[in-house]
Parts: C-alpha cells; structure tokens; sequence
C-alpha cells in the first residue's frame, strides 16, 4: 500500500476501510505528538482542537500521570502491570518505564481495537514479559480468561490495572462500575487501581456539547464525569496521596509541569 504522510512524523500506510472513520486511539496519537493516525483521526482531532486548544498539552499530561504512577507501583513491590484500553504504542511505554526500577516485570497491554492491537504487535517487543492481547474491558471476565494474560498475569500475586484515558469511552449502559469490580475482585489484596478519567467539570456546557459531538462521530463517544461519579471506581481501594486529583497534580517529580488537566487521576491500592 502507498504510504501517506501525516504531517507530524513518519509516514504510515494508507487506511484500510475499517480506518476511515475518526478512531478515539490515533486521535489520542495525534494529540500526542504521533504519526499513527490517518486524515479521519486528524480532521476529528483538529476539531476537537478547535474546541480545546489545549488539549495537546492536556493529552501530555495524562500521559506523564501514567509514567509517575506506573514508576511509584514499581517501587513499591509491584511486578505485574495489565494495561487495559492501552491504545497505541509512545515514548514512554509502561514496560520501558516499569523496568527501568525492575528488569523482571511482566506487562500486558490490552485494547479491543483491532487497529491498535496490530500496531503494538508491530511496534512492541515480543518477550515472554511483554504481551499484548486483544480483548475488552466491558467483558471483564474474558479478558481475564484471555489465554495471553493468564499466561503472564499471576492473579494470585499483586497487580497493577492500568485504567488510562479509557473508561469515559464507556457508557453508563455498559456499567463500567461493574466491570472494574470485576478486576478488583480478581486481584488479590495490595493490588493496585491507576485510573485517570476525563472530566468536563468547570468546562462551559457549550463546547462541552460540541466535544462530545466530535466523538459520538468516532470509534467510541465521550463520558466525561464528575468527581464524584470518578471516586466511585475506586471502591474497595485505599488511595494513595494526594488522592483523586486533576492529573498534573499527581505527585509531580520534575517532568514537564503542565498546567492543564483535562480529567482526574488517582491510585488506590486494594484492601
């Protein structure tokens, strides 16, 4: 297939059919800087720009939350790291992060997007500490019979789940509540929850409304939730200081300090 340049980086291939259509994980791709995303994911993000100009530097800071979080459950024992809803492979991947502080951990990066599977196939080291598995969030209990992640996931030892940016791409009629119990009732006690989660508190009704438009057009509409509608994804955790808060005030460490959060992040530890 004729390559096709996306303005932002390398080229990547032209679109299949199935890409035609604004996909929420290359849009995600762009935001951050990315060259894994086609005119569909472009023309969509660019809207969405248009809206929230900031969004890059929101995309950015979310993106950093991950690394801090995924670093600090390294360094306190955390061998095991299921990265749900991961999307598409950046700098600064979990298994790149999690093994600067441990060599030995094992890391599953799981996305229901055929499209994002194949890239991190692709783009990601194949290892026996390194898998990535096709398999859906909203099935919870699928994903945890994934043959690939009960291979490398040992359930009966602590685990980190990795809830990034994904869980406002699902909808209430999904219960996404009751798919996250899942996995903590699966996990054994000292686990841990990293969750960030969009939010459109403070933000104008107006674009607010447009954004959501912009997305209900994609691979997947927008959630955003309050606070309160957030905290409750962390049921049955103790969380970890300073608690659920706008994702650059996370436990910042001397990266970037961006000063823009779209959305709250937090950790909790299984009791």
């Amino acid at each position: 297939m004729q390559a096709r340049p996306t303005g932002r980086g390398v080229p990547v291939t032209a679109p299949t059919d199935a890409e035609h259509a604004p996909n929420v994980a290359r849009m995600y791709d762009y935001f951050l800087g990315g060259c894994h995303n086609f005119a569909a994911d472009r023309a969509a993000a660019e809207k969405i720009l248009e809206i929230f100009p900031d969004t890059g530097i929101a995309a950015q800071a979310n993106r950093h939350f991950l690394r801090r979080a995924v670093r600090l459950a390294a360094e306190q024992g955390i061998r095991q790291f299921l990265d749900i809803g991961a999307g598409l492979p950046t700098q600064g991947n979990v298994h790149e992060i999690v093994r600067q502080v441990a060599p030995d951990s094992r890391v599953v990066y799981v996305d229901h997007d055929p499209v994002a599977v194949a890239y991190a196939k692709r783009l990601l080291p194949t290892d026996d500490r390194t898998v990535v598995a096709r398999a859906d969030l909203r099935r919870p209990d699928e994903l945890l019979a994934h043959p690939d992640v009960r291979a490398t996931i040992d359930l009966d030892r602590p685990v980190a789940v990795l809830l990034v940016a994904v869980l406002h791409f699902v909808t209430d009629a999904e219960d996404p509540y009751a798919a996250v119990a899942r996995l903590r009732d699966a996990t054994v006690p000292g686990s841990q929850l990293v969750l960030s989660h969009l939010t459109m508190d403070g933000a104008p009704p107006l674009p607010a409304q447009q954004g959501q438009a912009v997305y209900r057009r994609s691979s997947a509409p927008l959630v955003p939730r309050p606070h309160a509608d957030v905290l409750r994804f962390l049921d049955g955790y103790d969380l970890v200081e300073p608690g659920l808060v706008p994702v650059a005030e996370w436990r910042p460490d001397g990266e970037p300090q961006e000063r823009v959060s779209h959305g709250y992040g937090g950790v909790g530890v299984r009791r």
